[in-house]
This record gives C-alpha cells, structure tokens and sequence, in this order.
C-alpha cells in the first residue's frame, strides 16, 4: 500500500480519475455529486477487486478445501484483521461482518439489548439520531416495558451535554448515540458521553457511519462498547458493514441470527455455537462486501486523514461562504465542531422542489428528513436539502452547485 499523501502532494483532479462515474455527464450536465453523506462514490480499486473476485476466485468461505475456496477465506480474513488496525480494536475478534450500520444497532439491540433490558430501565438516545438509531431501541423497550429517553439538540445542531446529564441514573442500561450528523454534520463529544454513561454502569453504542471516512476512529481511546459503520459510506461496497463490540460482551451475548458458519455441531438434541466473532455471523457471507472493503480502507490510508480532514474542511468552509451570499438561504446546523455536510432551506420553497431543479444542472444532492424526522420536527421543518462532500469534490464543482441554486431560486420565485 502506498504512503499516504500530504497535503503538497494531493491532487484532487488526479484521484478523481480514479472514479469512473465522476465523468458521467447528466441531463447534459457534468455530473456534480454532493450527496456523499449518503453513499460515496467508488474507486476502481474497490470496483476491480469485487470484478477480480468474481471472474478469478469466486466461490464460499470457510467450507471449502479447494485453492479458490482458500484464497476467497484467506482475503475475507485478512479484511477482518484490516478494519480491527484501522480503527484500534484489542483485536480481531471484536469485529464482526454485518450488512450495514442498520444491522450492526440492530444486532446490539436484539441481542445484548433483550439480555440486559428489563422493565423499568432506560434507555437513552439523542435528538439527532438516524432512524436507524431510535426504531431498534422503541422495539425494545415496547417489548422489555422500558423508558426511552432523549438527549436534546440546541438551534445550532449540537447535544446539550448539561441535559444529558441530568438524563443519566443507575436505571440507564444503554447509551446509543451517533458520532457525526448526517443531517447537520454535528461532530459529537463522544469520549465524554461514553465516559459519563459508564460511570452510571450504562453500555454505550455509537454509530459511526458518517464519522470513519472523516477522521481516525479509535474505539478504544472513545470506550465505547459497540461501534458500528457501513462499507457503502466510506468508499465501499454497499451491503457490508461492521460492528464492533467488547470481547467480554460479544461472549456472552446470544446469537442473533442462525445458521451456516455461526454453527459448529448440530443434533436433534441441540445445537453448539460457534466462537466470536462469527458467531454473529450467520449464513453465506458477502464475500465480495468484505474484499471490497478492504480496498475502500487501502484508498482512505493511500489518501491519508490529514489531507482528507484538510480539504473536506476547505470545501465546507466555502460552500458555507457562497452559500450565506444568499438572502434566501438558511442554514440549518451550525455547529463549531463539524464535518462536511451543508444543509439548509430555502425559505418559501420546499426542499424537493430545489432538489428537482438542482438535477437539471447535473448537481446530485439530498432534499427531504434524511431519515431524521424528529430533528426536522425540533427544528419545525418539513426537510432540509443537503450538500455533502467527500474528498473527491472540487471548490469548482461548490460554484457550479451555488450557480444552480441562484438560478433555481430565481426561477421558483
């Protein structure tokens, strides 16, 4: 794997070339897409490490004895070992293959969750959470008769820390917060929310979709007890992601799903488990998920934190810049502490109709709730059209986007 750039070094217009779908031209447009908070585009690495799995050594892991069968379990391996170095877990064992951040929660939630929940405890997620945050844990305490509690958010997107801790008491069984908004970009403190759970004895979950392509994640120093992000938002394939959890409470947390390699015996009299992690790791895996994945992680190290940090934070520097020149506009979301996502409103117009008309420029961006509905409800909102860049998006491409939007804005007006 090559060294990572500097910042000297980094050429935006040459690592474009490595996605193909960035010369795509739209409605006779060059194609503009900010809509990365959703899913990245992908290297032809990653694209022609799944085509050489496919036409090359195609086949199931850890059931065959035949050379293709090995080399597909030994690549599917050493990704394992891979993302356990990249975001600092106390070893391998402690990531287990899921089919996204959605299925990782959910894992936790109905597994560790319908274990260690019962009526009366609570549970305490944040105002700013993905769906995919809030309906697992409603789930579970309908099914336990547990209390659901929420942090709130301030008018500038961020946690009010002060009423998170007034939530807090012995009765908290679990903490489930998301690390980076993908509705505001709000980088969350999530060091210290995990530290003030645990002295409350409470088990802390974050959902570090949007935060593991941003910046180096290291769950160990965060301390939290499960971590979960998916394959598709950092570069990778869609369809594979991880969730990371404490070997102690991956052991003693029942399975939750059945069948295929989770298993080492079965009887009529009973069946035997396999060991951690893939006990947690039931049927056919996504083979070409994982390879693929590895190479997303090989681009992100090629690229480096540094240069992705730099300019991801030049480009939302700017597009804050050109787009606050707009009477219209209102940003929604102005944490000091943030990542790359703009979202905003444009007041008098709903948000899809400035999606709509973006597309006949060739700029690909997100209108609507973001699967966030309770933010936009605290904000008294029917949606937000949001911007999200990655590190293959140019200044360029930031005027071409705000010159649709003075054009749309006109247009609707």
């Amino acid at each position: 794997m090559e060294a990572a750039l500097t910042k000297q070094m980094f050429d935006v217009e040459t690592l474009r070339k490595e996605f193909p779908i960035l010369k795509r031209v739209v409605n006779g447009k060059p194609l503009v897409y900010l809509d990365n908070a959703a899913t990245s585009q992908k290297p032809l690495s990653v694209i022609n490490a799944i085509s050489d799995y496919y036409c090359n050594y195609n086949s199931n892991v850890h059931r065959g004895v035949y050379s293709i069968s090995l080399e597909a379990s030994d690549a599917y391996d050493c990704t394992r070992d891979k993302i356990s170095e990249f975001i600092n877990a106390g070893s391998a064992s402690e990531i287990i293959f899921t089919r996204g951040a959605t299925d990782a929660v959910n894992l936790v939630a109905y597994s560790y969750g319908l274990e260690n929940v019962a009526e009366g405890d609570e549970i305490i997620v944040s105002e700013m959470e993905h769906h995919a945050n809030i309906v697992p844990w409603q789930v579970l305490c309908k099914k336990k008769n547990a209390v659901l509690k929420v942090i709130p958010v301030n008018d500038k997107g961020e946690l009010i820390i002060d009423e998170y801790k007034k939530l807090l008491n012995n009765k908290t069984k679990i903490v489930a917060v998301v690390h980076i908004s993908n509705a505001l970009g709000t980088i969350n403190p999530v060091k210290e929310i995990t530290d003030l759970a645990h002295q409350r004895g409470a088990k802390v979950l974050i959902d570090g979709a949007q935060a593991v392509h941003h910046m180096p994640v290291d769950v160990q120093d965060i301390g939290a007890d499960f971590y979960t992000f998916s394959g598709h938002k950092m570069y990778g394939p869609m369809g594979i992601g991880v969730l990371y959890g404490k070997l102690e409470l991956l052991e003693a947390m029942p399975p939750y799903q059945t069948g295929g390699d989770m298993i080492i015996s079965v009887s009529f009299k009973g069946t035997t488990y396999n060991e951690v992690p893939v006990k947690f790791e039931a049927g056919t895996p996504n083979v070409e998920g994982v390879i693929g994945l590895n190479k997303a992680i090989d681009f992100i190290k090629s690229v480096g934190f540094d240069v992705i940090n730099s300019h991801e934070q030049e480009l939302i520097n700017y597009a804050t810049e050109k787009i606050s020149e707009i009477d219209e506009i209102e940003i929604i979301g102005t944490a000091k502490n943030k990542a790359s996502v703009l979202s905003f409103v444009v007041r008098g117009q709903h948000p899809m109709d400035i999606g709509i008309m973006l597309d006949t420029y060739g700029v690909a961006l997100r209108t609507g709730k973001h699967c966030t509905e309770p933010l936009m409800d605290r904000f008294s909102i029917p949606g937000t059209v949001r911007a999200s860049f990655a590190v293959y998006n140019t200044p360029e491409e930031i005027d071409i986007f705000i010159d649709a939007l003075k054009r749309t804005i006109k247009a609707l007006k």
